[in-house]
């Protein structure tokens, strides 16, 4: 393959490592025009880590805070979204640090990772978030779904509170869509909004 060839290859694989802390996969190399018996070469010269099965990275691009979740958005091929405790991480609210990454997926995805718990739900435009590499759920939408998940009150009043004093989301959005998240979810919430009430937050 002439270099000018090689070079442009790398180039657009490139351009879509950098949208991913550096990360690709196999099927975006082969996209680009890198065939398996390409792939392999580079991982065994070293061009490429190979980080998982069927996901590489370029050993020159410098380590995330959230390579992680990077890893995890490739390895759902794009179709799950960080939510939950991990979300809540992300966007800093509150003090849960999760054993396990919680990731949405619409209902019929069907991959399994002992490393992750899957949440099946279809989820509005609205509800998501752009992040580097991969997509979060919004502050209200986080909130909502931990109510609805039995997160410990303290840790959900907290991270309301936090979500509360900085903007992220409002008393009253809040109130207005708990209820699609059962009653319960409903009540945590209304609980969680006295506990902010009566710390004076």
């Amino acid at each position: 393959m002439p270099v000018q060839d090689r070079t442009d290859l790398r180039r657009r694989l490139l351009a879509i490592a950098a949208r991913q802390s550096g990360y690709f996969t196999a099927a975006q190399a082969l996209d680009v025009g890198y065939s398996y018996p390409a792939q392999r070469y580079h991982a065994k010269r070293g061009n490429w880590l190979r980080v998982d099965r069927g996901i590489f990275r370029f050993p020159e691009w410098p380590t995330g805070d959230r390579d992680d979740l990077v890893r995890w958005s490739l390895w759902s091929r794009g179709r799950a979204v960080v939510s939950h405790e991990t979300a809540l991480s992300v966007h800093e609210l509150g003090d849960v640090d999760p054993a396990r990454v919680h990731l949405t997926a619409p209902p019929n995805f069907r991959q399994k990772n002992p490393g992750v718990v899957i949440h099946r739900a279809d989820l509005a435009p609205r509800d998501v978030q752009e992040h580097e590499g991969f997509r979060v759920t919004t502050p209200l939408r986080s909130l909502l779904d931990v109510a609805a998940e039995e997160l410990d009150l303290d840790q959900l009043e907290q991270a309301i509170a936090e979500a509360l004093a900085r903007g992220m989301t409002t008393r009253r959005a809040l109130l207005d869509r708990a209820d699609e998240f059962g009653a319960n979810a409903a009540l945590r919430i209304e609980r969680a909004l006295q506990g902010v009430d009566r710390d004076g937050v």
